[in-house]
């Protein structure tokens, strides 16, 4: 009899035990799914360039599509600085959990590398490509004080006066920078370059006076200040005209064949970010981009949506940092 009771106690106790383990089973299985889910807090999104500028405005546009898509907050981090290679450190050296994302430029994937610069980040390994956002279009303006109003005017103004013409850009190492150093090196001129922070102020001294030819790597500022009068431009930097402003003829078209300095935006991430990360983040982006108001939005700054898949992007980074590393390493450009 004893053993009996002693049995029922023993089976009554595991009986009571498993009721307990389902029960908490059944209590954590939601919480566990719930911090599995991505994302399940705001997404911080590393903007390399200050407010205003093409990057800039890629980059809000991709938060507001992954807000939309994603119901989570996607704050703007603008950090400025060195070319835009100091916000790109500070995508390289975040957590790869997805919470910390940015935007990549050329200037810092495809440029950079090459110029002779100790970059702080290892392109092929501290990334991971989501996909490209967008492209733009650059130009050469000047301001209507300037001797000149074309190209081939330009380029005798410079040759006449070695030294003596200086070009802003928005920084060391930028698209435009090097739009600039490749022109002077393939015309035969020599130019001053000053480095801007930025599009902001850039575009403020060169409406102000203070500076009389700037390289632009989007038409955000330069177009509407073109069609009102208050700058002119010289030549569009990239392969064919922009919608914009479709009487300025591109540098190729100016006796140039092949010139072309896009500025590609995209979205990258740190190393190692987990698969179903990058595949929920590319499909929000690369549907977005899809839309018309995206399309129209990018228009109105002359640039031009373009989503990937990223391996696409990822080949797209490879391609350009073997581009540049020859023009860089055959026009002898050297950063500053």
């Amino acid at each position: 009899m004893q053993q009996r009771r002693t049995l029922v106690r023993w089976t009554g106790g595991l009986a009571a035990l498993s009721t307990l383990a389902l029960s908490s089973l059944a209590l954590t299985a939601p919480a566990a799914r719930a911090a599995d889910a991505y994302p399940s807090k705001p997404i911080r999104l590393i903007v390399p360039f200050p407010p205003g500028g093409p990057t800039d405005l890629m980059g809000r546009t991709v938060a507001k599509i992954l807000t939309d898509k994603l119901k989570q907050p996607v704050v703007v981090d603008n950090r400025p600085g060195a070319g835009g290679n100091l916000g790109t450190d500070a995508i390289a050296k975040a957590p790869a959990d997805g919470y910390t994302i940015g935007m990549g430029v050329i200037s810092s994937l495809s440029i950079a590398p090459s110029l002779g610069n100790k970059l702080p980040f290892n392109v092929a390994t501290d990334f991971t490509p989501v996909t490209m956002v967008g492209i733009a279009k650059g130009a050469i303006v000047a301001h209507p004080s300037a001797p000149f109003s074309d190209l081939k005017g330009m380029i005798a103004y410079a040759k006449a006066n070695p030294g003596k013409l200086s070009y802003g850009s928005s920084g060391i190492g930028t698209a435009n920078h090097l739009a600039g150093e490749y022109l002077s090196a393939v015309a035969g001129i020599q130019m001053v370059h000053i480095p801007y922070k930025g599009s902001t102020q850039l575009a403020q001294d060169l409406l102000g006076g203070q500076l009389l030819l700037s390289v632009e790597s989007s038409l955000t500022s330069a177009a509407p200040n073109v069609q009102s009068g208050k700058l002119k431009a010289i030549a569009i930097t990239s392969a064919t005209r922009s919608a914009l402003l479709p009487d300025v003829p591109t540098v190729a078209e100016q006796g140039f064949s092949g010139f072309d300095v896009p500025t590609w935006v995209g979205l990258i991430a740190p190393a190692q970010l987990p698969k179903d990360v990058l595949a929920t983040l590319n499909q929000a982006v690369v549907e977005g981009l899809k839309t018309k108001d995206t399309v129209d939005g990018f228009a109105r700054f002359g640039s031009e949506p373009k989503g990937t898949t990223p391996e696409q992007f990822a080949d797209t980074i490879a391609a350009e940092n073997a581009r540049w590393s020859k023009v860089i390493r055959d026009a002898r450009i050297t950063a500053e």
